[in-house]
């Protein structure tokens, strides 16, 4: 399904992977990065991304961490509204995470060229938000909410229930008028998942991206702390590796904190598969 991702002004090349870089504008990031008030350091790390490799810079302002509450609608729109628009002029994609239709409109109309949903637009109103602009679009399975997704969550079967999930999701996007070419999915790796599930899901990545482009995320996170032992900050070579593997499966995007340690690793991978 690799070929090109259109998001606003920018298109994409899905033929070789690409980087999307996280900048957290929250005080509780799991990985500890949040940047909330500090807009300098908030424009340092993005260069800094930039300069790394990065193709794309994911900007969140309501963490979305095991057990995190919601942030309401105009402080997610104090915190994010003014990165994007020192952002916006930039040569690279800015993306929003956000789950609110107000913080979607907020950020395109600022010059944000893709929306990074958790919740797959189900929000009333997010789908329009996204159909009535140019903007791509990123559709992530969760189960559960944030505060509550990790508590025992259970599937019959996770490889075909996300599957069935993310497919209805393409074609309630698709049939608002939003171009396939616009959408990415997400498996939602950590959101609603034992470690069990994560490692099911990755091993499906190649049954996944047969049906719509995959952006993988799963820098840092727990299950890479299950498997290695790790601390949240000592989890850069797992991540850079577990990146590696979900390009080699089929994931045209990658998003993840570490962006240097992420080149390097699909450096090395790109040179081995040619």
């Amino acid at each position: 399904m690799a070929g090109v991702l259109s998001c606003g002004r920018f298109r994409l090349d899905l033929t070789t992977p690409k980087i999307m870089a996280i900048l957290n504008v929250t005080p509780d990031s799991f990985s500890g990065d949040g940047l909330l008030k500090r807009r300098d350091d908030i424009l340092r790390r993005a260069e800094q991304a930039v300069e790394e490799g990065a193709h794309l810079l994911d900007l969140g302002g309501e963490s979305s961490r095991p057990g995190a509450e919601s942030v309401s609608e105009s402080e997610e729109l104090d915190r994010v509204i003014p990165i994007v628009e020192a952002l916006a002029g930039w040569d690279i994609p800015l993306s929003v995470d956000t789950v609110k239709p107000a913080v979607m409109t907020a950020a395109i109309g600022a010059g944000a060229a893709m929306i990074n949903d958790i919740n797959a637009l189900r929000m009333p109103g997010a789908l329009a938000a996204v159909a009535a602009s140019e903007a791509a679009v990123c559709l992530m399975h969760m189960q559960g909410a944030p505060r509550t997704m990790q508590a025992a969550p259970h599937y019959d079967d996770v490889v075909a229930e996300v599957t069935s999930a993310l497919t209805e999701r393409v074609d309630a996007v698709c049939a608002s008028g939003v171009a396939r070419e616009r959408i990415l999915i997400d498996p939602g790796f950590g959101f609603g998942k034992t470690l069990a599930h994560n490692l099911a899901l990755f091993r499906a990545l190649p049954q996944l991206s047969s049906l719509t482009p995959v952006l993988a995320g799963v820098s840092r996170k727990s299950m890479l702390g299950a498997i290695t032992g790790q601390p949240v900050e000592a989890r850069v070579v797992a991540s850079a590796v577990a990146a590696a593997l979900a390009v080699q499966l089929g994931a045209v995007c990658v998003r993840v904190h570490d962006v240097a340690a992420t080149r390097d690793a699909l450096a090395v991978l790109d040179a081995v598969r040619s």
